[in-house]
């Protein structure tokens, strides 16, 4: 009989070796450890989606914007005094006013209704040959080269539709030589408002960002 079976104890029940026997503690610590490492990788996932939903929601990452914004964003330049003064104004504006049409009596009407708009006026009659009866639309702006950036588009806000040409004059005046399907010089709120529109500066580019 074995120094390790109790006394009174013997048979089916005796122990033989001569060492106790080993008892191993249930496995119950490495389930503890496997769920702690899930639940870890469980909450950083959660916090990573949170994390991307935060950033879609508010247009990505404030910090990243604030540095470009501070190193990127540029103020929009102010109007030069080109841009302001672009334009001369109609009693800088020498009209001559010719009637191409078979209406008598148009082109006075119209040249008065001009000076009541602030242009000068200078000559008013018939068109010359070149153009009497020969000018199909609302009319003609002829005048030398320069008036395609000055008097051409002043002058064009008080009626639609007219074409520009230019010929070889040396003088700053201008011709409107009325056609077929002129009637009359738009309104004068329309026409003003055309003419505020025109010497509005324009936008400048707005700072990048």
């Amino acid at each position: 009989m074995s120094m390790l079976t109790p006394p009174g104890m013997g048979g089916k029940y005796r122990i033989t070796g001569n060492a106790y026997p080993r008892m191993r503690r249930p496995h119950r610590r490495r389930r503890i450890v496997l769920a702690a490492g899930t639940a870890v990788i469980v909450l950083g996932a959660a916090g990573w989606g949170t994390l991307q939903l935060v950033e879609v929601f508010s247009g990505g990452d404030g910090t990243r914007k604030t540095a470009a914004r501070g190193t990127d964003c540029k103020p929009a330049p102010k109007p030069t005094a080109a841009q302001v003064a672009a334009f001369p104004k109609p009693a800088q504006i020498t009209v001559n006013v010719y009637n191409a049409t078979p209406r008598s009596g148009l082109a006075k009407a119209t040249a008065d209704e001009l000076k009541k708009r602030g242009f000068r006026i200078g000559k008013v009659g018939n068109a010359p040959v070149a153009y009497d009866k020969k000018v199909p639309g609302t009319g003609i702006l002829l005048g030398a080269p320069g008036a395609a950036k000055g008097a051409f588009p002043v002058l064009g806000t008080q009626l639609k539709g007219a074409t520009a040409k230019t010929d070889t004059r040396s003088t700053a005046d201008v011709d409107l030589i009325l056609g077929t399907a002129f009637k009359n010089l738009d309104p004068k709120p329309t026409a003003d408002a055309a003419l505020v529109a025109l010497n509005k500066p324009k936008a400048a580019p707005a700072g990048k960002c």
